[in-house]
C-alpha cells in the first residue's frame, strides 16, 4: 500500500487544527506550526509534529526549515491581520516564506486565500473561479499580489482556495452583530461556509494533488437581513437591525466548477 504523503499545516488554529485532527484519523503525517511556544505541547498531545514558525515583515521567525523538511504537501492558512492592521504588509510575510519553500522539497502547496478579492457592486454580480479578481482596496490588493505569487513556482504546483465567511458551531458572526443597529448592505448576498465543509474541501485537494483556483463558498445566498436576523433568532440573541436608505452593495461567489471539478458538493448549510 503507498504510503500517504506528509501533509504541513501552517496556521494550526480555527480551521488548521480540526483540518490536521481529520488528515491524522484519515492516516496522514502532519507538520503543524504555531507562533506560541506555550501550544506545542497541545498540538504534540495529538499527534501533530509541531514547530514554532512565525512570519514578520523582516523574516521568519523559528524552525522553518525543520517545518518543511519532509513536506510533500503545505497548506498555507495564514490570517493576513490586515482588517486589525491595515498597514501590516502581508506580502512581505509571503514572500519570506515563498523563498524557504522554494528551497525544499515541496510539491504540493494549498493556499487559503479569500473571496474579498472581489469587488462588490449594486448589481451583485456573480464571480466565478475563472473571473479576474478586482477588487480595489490595498488590503485585497496585497490578497491578489499574494495568489499571483504563490502561482508562480516552477518548482511546485499551487491550489488557491478562496473561502467564503467561515462560521462554525463555536464560530458566528451574528455573535458580534446581536444587537448592533445602522448595519450597511442588507439586500446583500451572503457568502459562507461551514468549518466541516472547508476542511473536506482541502482535504479533497490534497487527496487530489491539484493545482488551479477553487472557490468555498455555499450555493445558497439569502440576504444579510434575512440571513441575520434568522441566525439571531435561533440563538435567542437580540437581531441586528439595518439602514435601507441607502442602496447595498454585494456580490455571490459561485463554486460550480470547483464541485464539478473535484466532484465534491458542499453538504453543510451554514
Amino acid at each position: 500500500m503507498k504510503e500517504k504523503p506528509v501533509i504541513g499545516i501552517l496556521g494550526c488554529g480555527w480551521l488548521g487544527l480540526p483540518l490536521a485532527k481529520e488528515l491524522l484519523r484519515l492516516g496522514y503525517r502532519v507538520k503543524g506550526t504555531t507562533t506560541r511556544k506555550s501550544k506545542i505541547n497541545k498540538l504534540r498531545d495529538i499527534g501533530i509534529s509541531a514547530h514554532v514558525v512565525k512570519l514578520t515583515e523582516d523574516s521568519i521567525i523559528g524552525e522553518v526549515d525543520e517545518f518543511l523538511q519532509d513536506i510533500n504537501c503545505l497548506i498555507i492558512d495564514v490570517p493576513p491581520g490586515l482588517r486589525k492592521n491595515p498597514k501590516e504588509n502581508f506580502v512581505k510575510k509571503m514572500n519570506h516564506l515563498f523563498t524557504e519553500v522554494e528551497k525544499s522539497e515541496v510539491k504540493h502547496v494549498i493556499y487559503v486565500s479569500s473571496t474579498s478579492i472581489f469587488e462588490e457592486e449594486e448589481n451583485f454580480p456573480t464571480y466565478k473561479e475563472n473571473d479576474i479578481p478586482n477588487a480595489t482596496s490595498s488590503t485585497a490588493q496585497q490578497l491578489i499580489e499574494v495568489e499571483n505569487l504563490w502561482q508562480s513556482s516552477e518548482n511546485f504546483i499551487t491550489a488557491v482556495v478562496r473561502f467564503g465567511g467561515l462560521v462554525g458551531e463555536d464560530r458566528h458572526p451574528v455573535k458580534y452583530l446581536a444587537g448592533r443597529e445602522n448595519m450597511k448592505n442588507p439586500d446583500a448576498p451572503v457568502n459562507l461556509i461551514e468549518q466541516n465543509d472547508a476542511i473536506r474541501l482541502l482535504i479533497r485537494l490534497v487527496e487530489k494533488s491539484t493545482s488551479g483556483i477553487f472557490h468555498g463558498v455555499y450555493p445558497i445566498h439569502p440576504s444579510r437581513d434575512k440571513y441575520y436576523s434568522a441566525a439571531a433568532k435561533k440563538r435567542s440573541l437580540e437581531v441586528p437591525l439595518f439602514d435601507y436608505s441607502s442602496i447595498s452593495k454585494g456580490k455571490k461567489i459561485s463554486s460550480k466548477k470547483t464541485s464539478e471539478t473535484l466532484s465534491f458538493e458542499l453538504k453543510f448549510k451554514p
